[in-house]
């Protein structure tokens, strides 16, 4: 089975430090009306993600609601309304209705800050790289193109969450400041500035497509749909095929187990049973470890995670390892790593971010990812010259 074309681009246009193609459509406007009926429109139908909603009105104006995918009102008891507006409406000093509540944007963004790889990977996708003004900072940053962009002022680095540098936000002008409440915080600051701040909440998403879906988000506020709306189902269409492909073709195989992480600063960081990795890993064909409800991550000690997946068939880490990983490097760094049975056996699945794209892509790229784990785990079902994009066993 051949990977997605157009993602596949992506990648190949990463490693030559280039941009991708890719195509836009500016907001169109119908006119002076008076009306707040919500319409049709064909590019905003989301379907996965659980964080965002979209509704069309009459006189072009869309309304976006931002609540926590996860419902959790201890940690975000808000929403978020915003108006986007197209410019040529608001240019033309004509009446424009928006309903009490929402914060009026004009779109197209022409200026923009972003605080997260994630966010990044949206605007990459969209051929939008010239609308990022400024970027908390360039750790795991692969793109070569960014950092280009970085060294010579085009992209500024504006600090990172709490220790903001407001001159340099104010300087890049951004019209609107993609944020994560949800994250270190310290946007105090920022609020001070009265630059509109746009919660991004993709990394909140439970499942992989609802992760994706957020590209359409980004395309609401760059008059992208058309664009946004193509890349996604792209990406739907083959991680769906996939997903067919191994349901179809484990009806009578086992699924293998799978736990995922490392030790830090004497924890061990272990995501919940309902969170976006766990379904992949379940879509993929095996079984996550830790089945609880926990949606986020928790810190949890070497004993309790070695409880669960001491005896587990694979082990999936995902770091920033100077040079090349190796087991003699994952035992040096915590000598009970050998404990496991993964390791013993050598099946751990290992990205290095430092050589691959990962955070900058694989947002974009859950069918990707995917397709790398089907390859591991049921090496059966694909093609025997497959190439790994992310993940491969490490040897």
């Amino acid at each position: 089975m051949e990977k997605r074309i157009d993602i596949m681009a992506v990648v190949a246009a990463w490693l030559l430090a280039t941009m991708i193609a890719g195509c836009g459509q500016t907001t169109k406007h119908t006119g002076e009306i008076d009306t707040l009926t919500a319409v049709s429109d064909s590019f905003l139908t989301v379907k996965y993600a659980k964080g965002f909603k979209v509704r069309t009105l009459e006189n072009s104006v869309r309304l976006v609601d931002v609540a926590d995918p996860q419902a959790d009102e201890d940690r975000m008891p808000v929403s978020y309304h915003f108006a986007l507006i197209p410019k040529a409406l608001a240019e033309a000093k004509a009446p424009v209705q928006v309903p009490e509540g929402y914060t009026p944007v004009q779109v197209p963004v022409e200026r923009t800050i972003v605080m997260t790889m994630l966010q990044l990977s949206n605007f990459t996708a969209l051929e939008a790289l010239d609308v990022v003004r400024g970027i908390t900072g360039t750790k795991n940053l692969y793109n070569k193109d960014v950092r280009a962009r970085v060294k010579d002022g085009r992209i500024v680095k504006i600090g990172m969450e709490g220790n903001f540098d407001t001159e340099l936000i104010l300087a890049a002008q951004p019209e609107v400041i993609f944020i994560s409440p949800f994250k270190r915080g310290g946007y105090d600051t920022i609020k001070e500035t009265g630059i509109t701040l746009i919660p991004h909440l993709g990394y909140k998403e439970l499942t992989p497509l609802g992760q994706a879906e957020w590209v359409k988000f980004v395309g609401l506020f760059l008059g992208k749909e058309a664009a946004a709306d193509s890349i996604f189902t792209g990406i739907e269409e083959q991680y769906n095929i996939l997903c067919a492909l191994v349901h179809d073709g484990l009806q009578d195989t086992q699924r293998p187990t799978v736990f995922s992480g490392e030790m830090h600063g004497g924890n061990w960081y272990a995501v919940g049973g309902r969170n976006s990795l766990a379904q992949l890993f379940r879509d993929a064909g095996a079984e996550y470890v830790i089945k609880d409800d926990n949606t986020g991550g928790v810190n949890i000690e070497f004993e309790q995670l070695y409880a669960a997946a001491a005896d587990a068939d694979y082990w999936r880490i995902l770091n920033s390892f100077p040079g090349d990983f190796s087991y003699e490097a994952l035992k040096a760094s915590e000598p009970r790593n050998e404990l496991f049975r993964a390791f013993r056996e050598r099946k751990v699945i290992y990205c290095n971010m430092r050589q691959t794209p990962y955070y900058e892509l694989s947002p974009v790229a859950p069918d990707i990812l995917l397709s790398d784990l089907i390859a591991i785990f049921h090496p059966e079902l694909m093609p025997t010259d497959y190439t790994p994009t992310f993940y491969q066993l490490l040897k």
